[in-house]
């Protein structure tokens, strides 16, 4: 991720340091959505969200606030089935304001019957702690073809 990139998309950060500060710490929620969907780690993923969070999934299901987040995440995540690995690459990032951030993220499933991609669009805000948390996420199955 170029923090260029998130200076010229239009941002109040103070400076090019508190920019790259918050860039690495998005790369870092990034990571850790992408640890915890591989190692199916419901409780590691639902500590990424905001208690107001707003979720719809890559098929649609709209999720409203961390209960039903963390309902549906217990009874799905845990269970998945997947057969291979998934990657999850931080693509574009553009503040809305100091403290909110919208991330694009490059979401690849690889398995032995080809790659699958998902492009979700994430708005995390920064806690008054400097934490950034998942406040509203869109994911979205890329078709190919």
């Amino acid at each position: 991720m170029d923090t260029e990139n998130a200076v010229i998309a239009g941002t109040s950060a103070t400076s090019v340091t508190s920019v790259t500060e918050d860039i690495k710490a998005i790369e870092q929620v990034v990571a850790t959505v992408e640890r915890t969907q591989r190692a199916k780690d419901a409780e590691g993923f639902l500590a990424l969200f905001h208690p107001d969070a707003l979720w719809t999934t890559a098929h649609g299901k709209v999720l409203i606030g961390f209960d039903a987040i963390a309902e549906f995440t217990r009874a799905v995540l845990p269970a998945s089935d997947w057969d291979g690995d998934v990657t999850y690459e931080v693509a574009h990032t553009q503040y809305l304001r100091p403290d909110v951030m919208a991330v694009k993220v490059r979401q690849v499933y690889h398995s032995a019957e080809g790659d699958t991609e998902g492009a979700p669009l994430y708005v995390m805000t920064r806690q008054d702690d400097g934490r950034w948390l998942l406040h509203v996420g869109q994911n979205t199955e890329v078709h190919v073809g």
